[in-house]
């Protein structure tokens, strides 16, 4: 198998990898469902209410993340997920039957999106933990990529398959295929072999649990970097069920099945993104931050693009660059996080990836509303960019490191650190030292 789907040879990986494909699609398909219900049959088009549903299913990560950091350190991270899927499968049949038989009102939304935040965030840090109950650490990089892609992968289907089911059975019965959809994740755990599964350390019952993973985390300011440029760019740049509703309605005059295309474009960046991050062995923060400050390039040029086709064709590289950002944060911080406090340290990272939601979207969406949905795009994308720089800038000082600006292939900005910065010197001089000896012996 090559390197790029290397964990797939994993039986217990395998079947973890495909239902949870299936259960992605179904989410997918329901975040679109969600928007689409509020912004066109519960209210006239209110960007401003799609901010607070997305605002409420991501605010408990601020609270209760954390806690769940602690439970995935000391519980089996398989037990909980058979749990919160169950859970999640039963938010999404409510919000089903209740648009079905015709009593769905904007607050039952906003009810339900606070229930399914709560489920999300114990279910996070688990999830996270588990992979690596799933792989051998060698390939622990690979398989979050290739979970990645399985996200990705769903939302190239789930946002199309979304917009032609509105359009020919309504909202309603998209809420309830994606509650069928979670069966398949609790399935796969089922079937697993858990003889099997590698053994994870689990953290021992003390107090003050959570001060020492924030303690751990302040202590590396790798990690503390890589948190902060993620939590910037999440809050004011990957809000795309709000601004890509936004654009798609109010800006292109387009439809379910419009708004829809975006996001499964968009996904065809994603997908490449984690595919290419598949065949990383260890990302390190210099990525981070170039695909950071690449995001907000791309988002620029995207928020910039006057017809309704090449504002799509933009999202692909801005998939690209979100994607990589992401799935090299998670993989840099989970390899070098000590085993026993992997649960506490991913929490944190879910915490600044679902957190900052809450953060940003309302702030997004009244810009949308009150200026439009261009300027909700720039906001991000310029704060990207300052970030990005900031942290680079950071770095230069903190650690010594040479930051350089790249246009070719595409704009980026190149990290070295001082060690590479010495092995590249030390190879300049061998090469010297070499073409010396030749010139001398002729």
């Amino acid at each position: 198998m090559s390197k790029t789907f290397a964990s797939l040879s994993i039986r217990n990986y395998r079947i973890w990898f495909l239902g949870a494909l299936v259960a992605n699609v179904g989410t997918w398909m329901q975040r679109v469902a969600q928007d689409w219900l509020v912004l066109t049959e519960l209210t006239d088009h209110d960007g401003l209410a799609v901010g607070v549903v997305t605002a409420l299913q991501f605010a408990p990560a601020v609270v209760l993340t954390p806690v769940a950091g602690i439970l995935a350190d000391r519980f089996d991270p398989r037990k909980i997920l058979i749990v919160t899927q169950g859970l999640l499968g039963v938010l999404a049949a409510l919000l089903g039957f209740l648009v079905l038989s015709g009593h769905a009102q904007l607050w039952h939304v906003y009810v339900l999106a606070l229930g399914l935040g709560i489920v999300s965030a114990l279910d996070a840090p688990a999830r996270q933990v588990f992979v690596s109950a799933l792989v051998p650490a060698e390939r622990l990089g690979n398989a979050v990529s290739l979970n990645s892609a399985s996200f990705n992968a769903a939302r190239l289907v789930g946002p199309g398959v979304a917009g032609l089911a509105i359009a020919a059975v309504g909202t309603g019965w998209v809420f309830l295929i994606n509650a069928v959809s979670f069966a398949f994740t609790i399935a796969a755990m089922l079937a697993m072999r858990t003889s099997e599964l590698e053994r994870l350390p689990r953290a021992s019952r003390s107090p003050g649990a959570l001060r020492a993973g924030v303690r751990y985390v302040r202590g590396r300011s790798d990690i503390v970097v890589i948190l902060v440029v993620l939590f910037v760019v999440a809050a004011f740049g990957l809000n795309f069920q709000l601004t890509s509703a936004v654009m798609a309605t109010e800006v292109f005059g387009r439809d379910a099945d419009g708004y829809g295309i975006l996001g499964s474009v968009l996904a065809i960046g994603s997908l490449a993104g984690a595919l290419l991050a598949a065949r990383r062995v260890r990302p390190r923060v210099r990525l981070v931050v170039g695909a950071a400050f690449g995001f907000g390039v791309a988002s620029t040029l995207m928020a910039l693009a006057p017809t309704y086709l090449l504002f799509a064709l933009a999202t692909i590289p801005v998939g690209f660059f979100s994607l990589t950002m992401i799935t090299s944060a998670n993989t840099a911080i989970q390899l070098s996080t000590d085993p026993t406090m992997r649960g506490r340290v991913m929490s944190l990272y879910v915490l600044v990836l679902f957190g900052a939601t809450p953060v940003g979207s309302p702030i997004v969406g009244w810009i949308a509303e009150t200026w439009g949905g261009r300027w909700s795009i720039l906001v991000g994308s310029i704060s990207a960019m300052v970030v990005a720089l900031i942290a680079a800038a950071w770095s230069r000082r903190r650690w010594g490191i040479e930051v350089t600006y790249e246009r070719r292939p595409r704009p980026h900005l190149v990290l070295t650190h001082p060690e590479e910065r010495a092995a590249r010197e030390q190879a300049q001089i061998d090469v010297a030292t070499e073409e010396s000896g030749t010139r001398t012996a002729a």
